[in-house]
C-alpha cells in the first residue's frame, strides 16, 4: 500500500503526531512521501503573528515565540537517515529524514504540477494531518482508494479550526478524535473511526493538543490496518453538528475567565 501524508510545518504540535506515528509504524516503506505546506497555509507572516498574539496574549505569546524560535533553529540541522527514533528531532522534516522518508515542501496542493508529482507515487491513500489547504476534487480523487483526514473532535460537532480549544471552551468532559474520508465539504466525509477520551481536570489546551495528537497517530495506524486488511467499514457523517473558526481574542479572554489555561 502506497501512502502520502499531507501536513503543515508545525514543529510544536503536528510533529508530535509524526513522532508517535513513525515510532510505532512497522511499514515505513509504504510511506512514499510527507508533503509539508507552509504553517497556516497562505497567511502572511505578519498576519499570522497578529493572530497568534491575539490568541496567546503577551506573556504566552513570548513563551510560544521562544519555543518556536528554538525549534526552528534546531530544526535546520541535518539528520542522518535510518536512525529512526534514536535521534532527537526538532521538525517534521528531521523526523522524516531519520526514517528515510522523502519530504516535499509544497503549498500549491491543488495545482496540476503538484498532482502530477504525487501521482508518480501511485498512492493508494492520501492522509491529511492538519493540512492547511482545502482539497479540490481533482486532488481528492487522485489516490486509488481514499483521501482521509484526522480531526480532533467528535464530528460532525466541532468542525473547522482549533477543535480542542472549542471543546474546552464549551466545558466538554470528553473530547473526540475522528478519522474520516475527505469530500468536497469541510470535515463532512464518511466516518472511518471515531473515539472519545476524557478531559483531565485542570488540563491545559497545550497538554490536550499534545495528548490528542498522539492518540490521533494511534487511530490513523488503526485505520491504515483496516485498509491493508480490506475491512474498512465507513458510516455516513451525520448531518448537523457545529462549525467554528479560529478563536477571537475575546473568546480566549472568556476561556481564561472560566479558568481555562492555554499553556
Amino acid at each position: 500500500m502506497n501512502i502520502v501524508f499531507l501536513t503543515q510545518d508545525d514543529p510544536l504540535y503536528v510533529k508530535v503526531f509524526f513522532d508517535e506515528f513513525l515510532r510505532n509504524h512497522r511499514n515505513e516503506d509504504e510511506i512514499k512521501a510527507i508533503v509539508i505546506s507552509r504553517l497556516m497555509g497562505k497567511k502572511r507572516m505578519k498576519d499570522l503573528l497578529r493572530q497568534m498574539y491575539g490568541f496567546y496574549g503577551p506573556v504566552d505569546f513570548v513563551r510560544m515565540a521562544a519555543r518556536m524560535g528554538f525549534t526552528r533553529m534546531m530544526g535546520r540541522r541535518k539528520v542522518e537517515p535510518g536512525r529512526g527514533g534514536e535521534k532527537k528531532t526538532y521538525s517534521i522534516m528531521q523526523t522524516a529524514m531519520a526514517y528515510g522518508i522523502p519530504v516535499i515542501e509544497r503549498s500549491d496542493l491543488n495545482s496540476e504540477e503538484f498532482r502530477g508529482m504525487i501521482k508518480a507515487y501511485e498512492p493508494d491513500l492520501l492522509v491529511s494531518v492538519a493540512s492547511p489547504v482545502i482539497f479540490k476534487e481533482e486532488l481528492i480523487d487522485l489516490p486509488k482508494r481514499d483521501c482521509i483526514n484526522v480531526h480532533s473532535a467528535p464530528l460532525p460537532n466541532y468542525r473547522g479550526m482549533m477543535p480542542n480549544f472549542w471543546q474546552l471552551y464549551h466545558g466538554e468532559t470528553e473530547v473526540g478524535i475522528t478519522v474520516h474520508r475527505i469530500d468536497a465539504g469541510i470535515d463532512t466525509g464518511d466516518i472511518l473511526l471515531q473515539k472519545n477520551c476524557s478531559v483531565v481536570p485542570g488540563e491545559s489546551l497545550n497538554d490536550l493538543i499534545i495528548r490528542t495528537k498522539r492518540m490521533g497517530a494511534e487511530f490513523v495506524r488503526e485505520v491504515l490496518g483496516m485498509y491493508r486488511e480490506d475491512r474498512v467499514a465507513a458510516r455516513p457523517m451525520p448531518s448537523g453538528g457545529s462549525y467554528f473558526s479560529f478563536p477571537k481574542p475575546e473568546d480566549v479572554q472568556k476561556f481564561r475567565a472560566m479558568g481555562g489555561r492555554i499553556l
